[in-house]
């Protein structure tokens, strides 16, 4: 009897757990409007074919043989490219509209990756990566501007997360296969790309519709169309621009100052690609819960720990010598960024006003694109003349001067603010919701 008691209390627990789980999915996914999945559909097709960004070091230093300073020229252009492309992309997203600047985005993108599979020219390479980095950066400010517009105050939180959780499923399946693609033909990983970005293109074509707040013209007068002059000089909203910055620039090393030190240490594209895709695998099974636990958390702390444990999580990269290692460092500073990222990117919509959402946008997504063109200069310089272990080094210091960057910015803002962010889900429950409603102004952060 007491057996039998003793297994059904088991089967019971067993079963109520199954239904938690269940529950908890339910409450994820549910309640999101259709147009955002297709906008989520478009973004896991666009990562699919993702190669580009991924693989480009390894392209140019183990394919075509070049030097890890030249690799990290390359990769500052294509960074470079997309300094200049944000700003441009935040204006028309606001005047020409979102659809529209995804749509000529992403074409571009097709048209300039397929094209560089093709380039054997120094400079050829060299321009070419320049007009992708502008192209595929263009897109950004469009995608969150609309995601914000059609999503509710109260679920915006889950659906950047869950955006995010797209992003990295579509890396960690393309970080895998493209490593083996590479290790037989790069042209065919370029091409790959060019045509999943154009499928990403005919998605946003048939199924998304224009999601741009109309203004009357009584709104108009009352409060003008918001200027990049206007944004720049917001000082708290810049202020979490500076520290995504330094963030971007450490969390960039994955993709441009990892793959060199790993092919430098011996190491194959397939390696490579492998412990990349831990990054992605581990988002796609940690985001959705990970986000349920810190969605009412104080945001200052999130952003001072996951800025010291990513920096720190590179850190220890100096010690790896073996691919079981390298995959234990990349769950370290996935961790990092499993927390950064919806923390970052909610409080930044938040303190971006809806007529000025492209904008600001824009602005939050040059300090990306700046990172992209300064990392990979610092890592390839870092790595021919000091060695990798002086990156990881750095990283570490990177990190932990951005952890105290947002303690003390935090520290200095209204105390008001930080509790709107915190308990933000439970407030807005208690109202009806409107997507077109201004965000309050919140506590600082970044990406």
């Amino acid at each position: 009897m007491c057996t039998r008691s003793a297994r059904a209390g088991e089967n019971g627990e067993s079963a109520m757990s199954v239904a938690a789980v269940g529950r908890a999915a339910r409450e994820s996914f549910a309640g999101l409007p259709r147009a955002f999945w297709w906008l989520w559909l478009s973004t896991l097709v666009n990562r699919l074919g993702g190669f580009v960004a991924t693989f480009m070091a390894l392209y140019l230093t183990l394919d075509r043989g070049y030097s890890a300073s030249y690799a990290g020229l390359v990769a500052a252009l294509h960074g470079l490219g997309g300094v200049l492309s944000t700003l441009v992309a935040g204006v028309l997203t606001d005047r020409l509209g979102r659809r529209p600047t995804m749509m000529i985005a992403q074409s571009a993108t097709a048209v300039t990756v397929a094209l560089l599979g093709f380039m054997v020219d120094p400079l050829a390479i060299a321009g070419v990566a320049f007009l992708v980095g502008m192209a595929s950066n263009a897109s950004r400010p469009a995608v969150q501007a609309m995601m914000a517009d059609i999503v509710r105050p109260e679920d915006r939180v889950r659906a950047f997360s869950l955006n995010y959780w797209a992003v990295n499923l579509g890396f960690a399946v393309s970080s895998i296969g493209a490593g083996f693609v590479a290790q037989y033909s790069y042209l065919a990983g370029f091409l790959g790309e060019a045509v999943m970005t154009m499928a990403c293109a005919i998605v946003v074509f048939l199924k998304l519709p224009e999601s741009r707040p109309e203004r009357t013209a009584r709104e108009r007068a009352a409060e003008p169309d918001i200027g990049l002059f206007s944004v720049l000089r917001d000082k708290r909203f810049m202020g979490v621009v500076g520290l995504s910055f330094l963030v971007a620039v450490v969390f960039q090393q994955g993709f441009v100052g990892l793959p060199i030190a790993m092919g430098t240490a011996g190491f194959s594209p397939a390696d490579y690609g492998l412990a990349a895709g831990v990054n992605g695998l581990l988002v796609v099974v940690l985001q959705i819960p990970v986000t349920r636990f810190i969605e009412h958390r104080d945001p200052r702390r999130l952003l001072v720990i996951s800025s010291v444990l990513a920096g720190y999580g590179f850190g220890l990269t100096a010690f790896a010598g073996s691919i079981g290692v390298f995959m234990l460092t990349v769950c370290v500073w996935t961790l990092a960024e499993i927390v950064n990222a919806p923390t970052q990117t909610g409080l930044v919509v938040r303190l971006s006003p809806v007529h000025g959402r492209g904008r600001y946008q824009g602005v939050y997504s040059l300090s990306w694109a700046v990172a992209a063109l300064v990392a990979p200069l610092m890592s390839g310089v870092i790595i021919d003349r000091l060695g990798a272990a002086w990156l990881w080094g750095l990283c570490a210091l990177v990190g932990t001067a951005a952890g105290i960057g947002y303690a003390l910015l935090m520290r200095g803002l209204p105390r008001g603010a930080e509790e709107i962010v915190v308990r933000r889900p439970r407030q807005e429950r208690t109202r009806a919701p409107t997507s077109g409603a201004a965000p309050a102004p919140d506590s600082a952060n970044p990406r």
